[in-house]
């Protein structure tokens, strides 16, 4: 399998992620009544943030999963913990699909982790997922994060977690490779 980020623009890809975003699997993206032009909304304030990336996943060039990058010192976690430098957020979404392959979600956790740190000014990873979402925290323990502590979001308690180069190189072997 190849894997490769494009970014994602917000009208032309709204009809592809908006059964994504809403999908029963997707609860904890938050979006599960939105609208197609929720999803436009969305990404289209996501394109106007110069601190928020979004960016469509393609497998073996096709459209698989869904990344976001953002600058936690300044959107996302502003005021949450001691931000420093070289910090970067994710969030991903794979797309859902009726005929689930072993291993595949693991696979693109493993491919966005390269891709940020890819970046040789990304020194960190930050995410702060759901605390109630065990699936995402034991994908995140796979590639090298470690918890910190649980945080007061506005819409969720999070749990804070971190992954840096060296963590993400022990759990899974050097960027380069993991592309």
């Amino acid at each position: 399998m190849t894997f490769r980020v494009r970014p994602l623009d917000p009208l032309a890809d709204a009809e592809l992620i908006h059964p994504w975003v809403t999908h029963p699997k997707a609860a904890f993206w938050m979006m599960q009544d939105a609208r197609l032009q929720d999803v436009e909304r969305e990404y289209m304030a996501i394109a106007a943030n110069p601190h928020h990336d979004a960016f469509i996943g393609l497998v073996d060039e096709e459209p698989a999963f869904l990344m976001e990058r953002y600058d936690p010192s300044k959107v996302e976690l502003v005021g949450l913990y001691e931000p420093q430098p070289g910090d970067v957020g994710m969030h991903f979404l794979v797309a859902p699909t009726d005929t689930p392959v072993h291993g595949f979600t693991r696979s693109v956790i493993t491919a966005v982790m390269a891709e940020l740190f890819a970046d040789p000014a990304t020194l960190r990873v930050v995410v702060e997922p759901d605390v109630r979402n065990k699936a995402v925290h034991a994908l995140n323990a796979a590639v090298g994060f470690v918890p910190e502590r649980e945080i007061e979001k506005p819409e969720k308690t999070a749990l804070l977690s971190f992954c840096s180069r060296e963590q993400f190189e022990a759990a899974v072997g050097p960027v380069g490779a993991a592309l």
